[in-house]
């Protein structure tokens, strides 16, 4: 590669990447538009609810197995046994909790090698969905937010809804209620699926062709040795970030083609379900920003359903538990526990310290932008600013430490099997730890000034 022009780079990059990568991200993904825009149209018709329930089951059903083939009984399985405890504790008060147990024993079990470790990765994305999915509507039904138990074909229905079974996103029983009802066909409703659709492709292409070349062609920067582990690193975390925003976008794209993911005001209607903000987590202001905008449905699921049902434990105990539980439903694999409990740390100790610093200096230095009119003394001031761009500049330090264990040039089979416990430690340690000692001496400077 060495003596290959930059026009022969970007040559053969068009022809050998970008234009197959597309090609195949899109024969992947037609089928469950098609799905998607057929139960759309079919909804629109005037049929009784138990049909258009029935409908999306059957949609569900036929795109699980398309992407999973035999291996999508264990998503059924999930279902069928949610609704059977959800049928069972109908007339109890801790539906959620009764469901969390049930999933949780579940994943535990399927973890500890029910099921070959490939397939099992395979479905945990749509395990993952099927889950928040009933938890919530557990938990809701426990507040009084629903008046009563979904029957079956509704209950099916909405796990199996055809735009998030695949990618998600989770989204409330209400709003597959809504999407079900179906909304007129309309330009705003186009155009947001087709922007979406747009962007999910472009993240596609950056993650596996532009990432990977990041600094060796697109910024060359390589030199030294230590700060070429750290350019590493930081392509590593890119190239993974596009790939969850290409799921992400991806999501936005087929729930939205299916109906749902709008918000009503009066006679407004806006099509406007927003999964992810990458400029928010490329250009952060603080690690809190980052977790929050990496997936804002499932950062909502997070704060609803567990953190603040934990809260009881104290603050730093809520927060441990609901990266847990993040970590549960992404999957009992070491490297993935030890960047989403790092994260717990990190952000907390990040959240402590701003917050003692924003009371000390009266200035909006919190981990969240403050909202118009604060009472802070200072706002705007330069020093403030210098201060953020300052933590925003240690996130983005934070973030490739964190993505390097993501490795883009590991085998496939390492990929899909997990990395393990020696892998991971042999990531970090080539970085020195840095993340981590930073992280507490953050924490010693917070009790020091407290």
């Amino acid at each position: 590669m060495a003596t290959v022009t930059h026009q022969e780079f970007y040559q053969q990059l068009l022809q050998g990447c970008i234009i197959p990568t597309a090609q195949q991200g899109l024969e992947q993904i037609w089928l469950l538009l098609l799905i998607c825009l057929a139960c759309r149209l079919l909804w629109r018709l005037p049929l009784p609810g138990y049909a258009k329930h029935l409908s999306t089951v059957v949609g569900g059903f036929y795109a699980l197995h398309q992407f999973f083939q035999l291996q999508m009984v264990w998503v059924v399985l999930l279902s069928l046994l949610c609704y059977l405890v959800l049928f069972l504790c109908r007339h109890s008060a801790h539906r959620g909790v009764f469901l969390s147990i049930t999933i949780l024993i579940y994943l535990l079990m399927g973890e500890m090698h029910m099921v070959d470790t490939v397939t099992w990765h395979k479905m945990r994305g749509a395990q993952m969905i099927v889950a928040m999915k009933a938890v919530s509507l557990g938990f809701d039904l426990d507040r009084g937010e629903l008046p009563a138990v979904p029957s079956p074909v509704e209950f099916m229905g909405y796990i199996y809804f055809v735009g998030t079974a695949i990618f998600g996103p989770w989204s409330r029983f209400r709003s597959y209620l809504q999407a079900v009802e179906s909304r007129a066909l309309s330009l705003p409703w186009l155009r947001k699926v087709s922007r979406s659709l747009l962007l999910s492709i472009i993240c596609l292409l950056v993650s596996t062709c532009v990432a990977p070349y990041l600094f060796s062609y697109f910024i060359p920067l390589y030199g030294y040795r230590q700060l070429g582990k750290w350019l590493r690193a930081y392509e590593s975390a890119i190239s993974f970030h596009f790939s969850s925003y290409f799921v992400g976008f991806l999501s936005e794209a087929t729930a939205t083609l299916a109906g749902a993911g709008f918000t009503e005001e009066k006679d407004n209607l806006k099509w406007d379900l927003t999964v992810s903000r990458p400029l928010n987590v490329e250009l952060p202001r603080s690690m809190v920003e980052v977790v929050t905008s990496w997936n804002l449905p499932m950062s909502s699921w997070l704060n609803s359903y567990v953190f603040k049902n934990s809260l009881q434990l104290g603050t730093f105990s809520a927060v441990i538990v609901t990266y847990a539980a993040s970590a549960l439903l992404h999957g009992l694999s070491f490297h993935l526990a030890a960047v989403l409990l790092s994260l717990g740390f990190i952000t907390y100790v990040e959240h402590v310290l701003r917050k003692r610093l924003s009371v000390i200096f009266d200035a909006c230095l919190l981990s969240k932008r403050c909202p118009p009119g604060c009472p802070h003394r200072h706002n705007t001031n330069l020093w403030v600013r210098l201060l953020n761009l300052l933590f925003g500049t240690l996130a983005v330090f934070h973030l490739a430490y964190l993505g390097s264990l993501f490795d883009i040039d590991a085998d496939d089979i390492v990929e899909e099997q997990g990395y393990s416990m020696s892998y991971t430690i042999y990531k970090w340690s080539e970085l020195s730890w840095a993340s981590h000692w930073v992280t507490f001496g953050c924490w010693v400077f917070y009790r020091l000034i407290g």
